[in-house]
């Protein structure tokens, strides 16, 4: 089972200011972190990869600053790390994001599965997997707590719901 999962480098939440007197927030100057979100889903990816062997691939978007970030999840045992990078991606939205991401996943080829953390603690926009799920006509489920089963192509999880969670199954 060779899975991917995509990740995005966030700032450090415990070193964000306010700055009060200009009424804005003030982003740390270093390197950043990977999204906590995005860890999960690496480690759930590692616990498939445990008991179906296989390879696990780190995938993000952004300037050389994301490097660290994949090292991160190469240091956790993840086998190969990617980084999609161009002048041009900067500043991108979810929608273009989730785009390069999809273009990005085409050309890497060989991949059984693709896991992604519920949302970036940056900017909570839950999109990119959808949009990504979306332009490469795959099935998706979203905010997943637990995987069942995972046999014959198909995948049983739990998602998560207002009133609790759904059981949900699907081709992978």
């Amino acid at each position: 089972m060779n899975i991917v999962v995509l990740v995005k480098q966030v700032p450090e939440i415990a070193l964000i200011k306010v700055d009060e007197a200009a009424n804005e927030v003030v982003l740390p100057q270093g390197p950043g972190t990977v999204n906590p979100m995005d860890e999960y889903a690496v480690e759930e990816a590692l616990r498939i990869k445990e008991k179906s062997g296989g390879t696990v691939s780190v995938i993000s978007v952004g300037t050389e600053r994301v490097e660290s970030a994949l090292r991160a999840c190469l240091a956790l045992g993840v086998d190969e790390a990617y980084l999609l990078s161009d002048d041009a991606f900067v500043g991108s939205d979810p929608q273009a994001v989730g785009c390069i991401l999809a273009a990005g996943l085409k050309k890497l080829g060989e991949y059984d599965l693709i896991l992604a953390g519920k949302q970036a603690i940056d900017s909570d926009a839950a999109q990119v997997p959808t949009v990504v799920a979306a332009k490469l006509d795959l099935p998706q489920a979203m905010f997943v707590r637990k995987f069942e089963a995972l046999e014959n192509g198909q995948a049983t999880v739990q998602r998560t719901t207002e009133e609790g969670y759904d059981v949900v199954e699907m081709r992978v």
